[in-house]
C-alpha cells in the first residue's frame, strides 16, 4: 500500500452558516489516480479547494484537518501556501474563462508558472511552451503562443490550463472537470494523457467529474458524494462491477435518453445561405496574398418551426461561430432569414426588436452571467428590456423560470457565485427561456451538467417546445444528447458541412469518415 499524500479527516464546510460538505474523510496516495464523482452541488469542488485553501474567507467555516506529507493545510500561512499552488499541488478549474487573463497572450501566462516557480524564461520557457501545448493537443501551438483567450475555442481554452497545470510537474493535480468543455474525440484522449503523466512521474491526481461512466478506465479508486457526504469508496473495478448504493447505481444509468417530438412542420423560422466567417491572419508586410482562416465556409441550412437542428462537430470546427453570425453577433457574409425578415442588412438598432424572439444560451455560464447582480436581476433584465413589466410581474416570470429549470425560487436573491457550475448553467438558461423566444441557440448547453441533470434539461426543452411551439438550434459535442433532442443534424467540420440528415439516419447510418470517428469516440464499440 503506498502512503498517503493528502489526508483529510472529519473536514466540514459550511457557507454563510449552511453546511456543505460533512465529516468527509478520504485519502489520496502517492502515484494513485482517485476519482471523486457525484452531481453538481455534491460538495466535490468545495472539498478539493479546500485542500489548497482556495475557498472565499468571508461567511466560509472549515474544521477538521487535511495534510499534505503530514503538514497542516488548513489555517497554514500564505507563504506556505504559495509554495504549494501550482508547484507541488496544481488544479485544473472547471471553467477556464475565470482561470485564463483575457489581457495577457496564452505564451505568458504559462511562462508566469515557469518563471516563478522553476526561473525558466526567454527561449527555454518559449521551447517548453511549445512542448506543453503539444502535449495537450493544441494543433501548430508555436502559432498560438501570441493568441488571447477569447480568441481559442472552449476546447482549446481548457486545454490551455491543462498545459498551465502541467508546467512544473506537480506531485498532486487536482483536475476538476478537465473534460468539460472538451468533444468526445479529445475527452478520452485528455484523460488517457493524464493517466499516463501520472504513471510516468508517479504523480496523484484527484480527478473530479459528475460523469461515472467517464472516469472508468482512468481511475483507481473511486469516491462517491452526495449532498455533501461520501457515500461510497471502492476500487474502480469493484463500484463499477457492484455498485452498492443506489446513488451510485443511479449515477451509472444516468445518460439522456428518449427522442426528437415528432413534428410535421411546413413553415422554415430560419434559413441560411452560403454564410461565410473569415477572420484575417496577421502577416508580414511583404505578404502579398492575405490569408484567412475560415472559421465558417459556405454553410446553408435551414430549421422549420418547432423542430430542433443539431450542430455537431469537435472544438474549433466552427460550430459556434456558425450560431453567433446567425444571431448577428458576429460580422458575416452570406444570406440569413429569421421568419421572412432578411437580417444580413440590418444595423444594430433595427436587430434591437428581433432580439426577443432570438435567444442564447452560451457554453460558459460564469462568463456570461453578471457576478455584480443577482439572479433575479439577471434572469429579469430581458423583461425589463423587452417586456417592460414593473417589478412585481418580473418577480412571478422569475420565481416561474427558475421552477422550470429546477433551481429553488428562494435562492433568487442570491449571486452566481454562490451556485455550483450545473446550478449556473441552469440560471443561464432559465434567462433566455423567460422571454419564450421563437429561436434559442443553444451552445452546448448542458457541457456543464451532470448525467442526471441533462436529461432532466432535455426533458424540459422537450416540454418547452411542444408547450410553445419553440425552434431550437442547438450546438453540441454530446451526441447522447444531440440525439435525444434533435430532428434533424448537420455535422461540421474546418467550418464546412461534411454531412446532413434526419437525426436517426445520420446516427444509425453515418455517411461520412468523420461522423463515423466522432460516433466511435462517444461510443467505443461502434463499428
Amino acid at each position: 500500500m503506498s502512503d498517503s499524500l493528502i489526508e483529510i479527516r472529519d473536514l466540514c464546510v459550511a457557507f454563510n452558516g449552511e453546511q456543505v460538505v460533512r465529516n468527509l474523510s478520504l485519502d489520496v496516495r502517492a502515484g494513485e489516480c482517485l476519482a471523486l464523482v457525484g452531481e453538481s452541488g455534491s460538495g466535490k469542488s468545495v472539498t478539493a479547494h479546500s485542500i489548497l485553501q482556495l475557498l472565499p474567507k468571508a461567511g466560509t467555516r472549515c474544521s477538521g484537518s487535511i495534510t499534505y506529507r503530514g503538514k497542516q493545510l488548513l489555517g497554514a500561512s500564505d507563504r506556505t501556501l504559495q509554495e504549494l499552488r501550482g508547484n507541488r499541488i496544481a488544479m485544473i478549474f472547471q471553467e477556464p474563462m475565470t482561470s485564463l487573463n483575457p489581457l495577457h497572450t496564452i505564451a505568458r501566462q504559462i511562462g508566469e508558472t515557469l518563471l516563478l516557480h522553476r526561473g525558466l524564461g526567454g527561449r527555454q520557457a518559449q521551447a517548453r511552451i511549445v512542448e506543453l501545448l503539444e502535449l495537450v493537443g493544441i494543433q501548430q501551438p508555436h502559432k498560438r503562443l501570441k493568441a488571447y483567450p477569447h480568441e481559442l475555442s472552449g476546447g482549446q481554452r481548457q486545454r490551455v490550463m491543462i498545459a498551465m497545470a502541467l508546467a512544473c510537474e506537480p506531485e498532486l493535480l487536482i483536475a476538476d472537470e478537465p473534460t468539460t468543455a472538451l468533444d468526445v474525440t479529445v475527452q478520452r484522449k485528455i484523460l488517457l494523457l493524464l493517466k499516463s503523466l501520472q504513471e510516468r512521474l508517479n504523480m496523484s491526481l484527484l480527478l473530479i467529474s459528475h460523469d461515472l461512466n467517464l472516469v472508468h478506465s482512468v481511475a483507481q479508486r473511486v469516491c462517491v458524494m452526495r449532498a455533501g457526504e461520501i457515500v461510497e469508496q471502492a476500487d474502480c473495478q469493484s463500484l463499477f462491477k457492484s455498485p452498492q448504493h443506489p446513488y451510485s447505481r443511479l449515477l451509472l444509468d444516468a445518460e439522456p435518453a428518449g427522442e426528437p417530438l415528432p413534428r410535421d412542420a411546413r413553415e422554415n423560422v430560419l434559413e441560411v445561405n452560403n454564410l461565410r466567417v473569415w477572420f484575417s491572419l496577421a502577416g508580414g508586410l511583404l505578404r502579398r496574398h492575405q490569408e484567412y482562416l475560415k472559421a465558417v465556409d459556405d454553410i446553408s441550412l435551414n430549421i422549420e418551426r418547432g423542430k430542433t437542428l443539431g450542430i455537431v462537430g469537435e472544438s474549433g470546427s466552427g460550430k459556434s461561430t456558425l450560431g453567433q453570425a446567425i444571431l448577428r453577433l458576429l460580422e458575416s457574409r452570406g444570406s440569413i432569414r429569421f421568419r421572412g425578415q432578411a437580417l444580413e442588412g440590418l444595423s444594430q438598432k433595427q436587430m434591437r426588436p428581433w432580439r426577443k424572439e432570438m435567444q442564447v444560451v452560451f457554453q460558459d455560464p460564469y462568463g456570461s452571467l453578471s457576478p455584480r447582480m443577482s439572479v433575479a436581476q439577471i434572469i429579469a433584465e430581458g423583461l425589463e428590456v423587452h417586456n417592460r413589466l414593473d417589478a412585481v410581474q418580473c418577480d412571478i416570470e422569475v420565481i416561474r423560470a427558475l421552477e422550470e429549470v429546477g433551481i429553488d425560487p428562494q435562492s433568487r436573491h442570491r449571486y452566481p457565485h454562490e451556485f455550483s457550475g450545473g446550478q449556473r448553467q441552469r440560471i443561464a438558461i432559465a434567462r433566455a427561456l423567460v422571454l419564450k423566444p421563437a429561436l434559442i441557440l443553444l451552445d452546448e448547453p448542458t457541457s456543464a451538467l451532470d448525467r442526471t441533470v441533462q436529461k432532466q434539461v432535455v426533458a424540459l426543452l422537450r416540454q418547452l417546445q411542444e408547450r410553445h411551439g419553440l425552434t431550437y438550434l442547438f450546438i453540441s459535442h454530446d451526441l447522447a444528447v444531440v440525439r435525444a433532442l434533435a430532428h434533424d443534424v448537420i455535422v461540421v467540420k474546418d467550418g464546412k458541412v461534411v454531412e446532413r440528415g434526419a437525426s436517426h439516419e445520420v446516427f444509425d447510418a453515418p455517411q461520412h469518415a468523420y461522423t463515423r470517428e466522432l460516433l466511435a469516440a462517444a461510443h467505443p464499440g461502434f463499428n
